[in-house]
């Protein structure tokens, strides 16, 4: 029974080594000498590294983890987490001009959007996605993009959860989540049916768009500068000039 100890003194240890090895699986186990405790045999628990740090470039995943562990952590504190491939992302407090940036772009999509079908959401909200599976316990993975469209309201669940496929999603980028957005979310996003990616970039003052096919591969990318115009290849005359994203910043 775990909690309990078993005593044992130092000849013994030495002459049945292996089977005390065995016995910790089940309890402790206290070392005498003389009459006196002097250490204490415990059983090893290897931990599971599966936290990844935004802020931590260096720290790396070595265990991939449930959906299950995944809401076992989320239900247990106030922070906000991503699951991506079995990997764990703690989301960290946004920067005032990505605040600035992601408003600027909801109130234009706010604006398009108004008395049409489709609908524009910006984060926290969870998006369960799973790429290339069948279903959601087959590859989960949960997202909270900055700006997300959708255009399948009925995919909103009885527990008022969304669990569709945005048709649009924008990342602004952050020093921490840059290779993440650039890397692994754009991955995701093509696997799993989004159609059009927006990835805006405060420092250069751009954004990258991408444009996924119905065979979920890379149909289109643009870079745009300052002085050009983001024009949405999923949503007509749904145009945005970057001077109206980047000129308050």
């Amino acid at each position: 029974m775990w909690g309990a100890s078993m005593r044992i003194n130092t000849t013994d240890l030495q002459n049945a080594f292996g089977k005390y090895l065995s016995l910790v699986e089940k309890e402790d186990i206290i070392i005498t000498k003389n009459g006196r405790s002097v250490a204490k045999l415990i059983r090893y628990n290897e931990p599971n590294h599966f936290l990844v740090h935004e802020e931590s470039k260096k720290y790396k995943a070595t265990k991939k983890i449930s959906y299950e562990e995944y809401m076992n952590l989320v239900n247990s504190c106030d922070q906000r987490y991503e699951l991506i491939d079995g990997e764990i992302y703690l989301l960290a407090s946004p920067s005032f001009n990505h605040q600035i940036v992601v408003n600027e772009i909801a109130w234009h999509f706010n604006n398009y959007f108004r008395k049409k079908p489709c609908r524009s959401l910006t984060a926290p909200l969870d998006v369960r996605l799973f790429g290339y599976a069948t279903k959601f316990e087959e590859d989960p993975n949960v997202v909270q993009p900055d700006i997300i469209v959708i255009c399948d309201e009925d995919k909103v669940n009885e527990n008022n959860k969304y669990e569709g496929i945005p048709t649009l999603i924008v990342e602004v980028l952050s020093p921490s989540t840059k290779g993440k957005d650039m890397v692994s979310k754009l991955n995701l996003y093509m696997k799993s049916g989004v159609s059009e990616y927006w990835i805006v970039d405060l420092e250069n003052r751009s954004i990258i768009q991408y444009s996924f096919s119905q065979e979920r591969d890379i149909d289109c990318l643009i870079v745009l500068k300052e002085g050009d115009t983001v024009k949405s290849t999923s949503f007509e005359v749904l145009e945005i000039p970057l001077k109206d994203i980047f000129t308050t910043i």
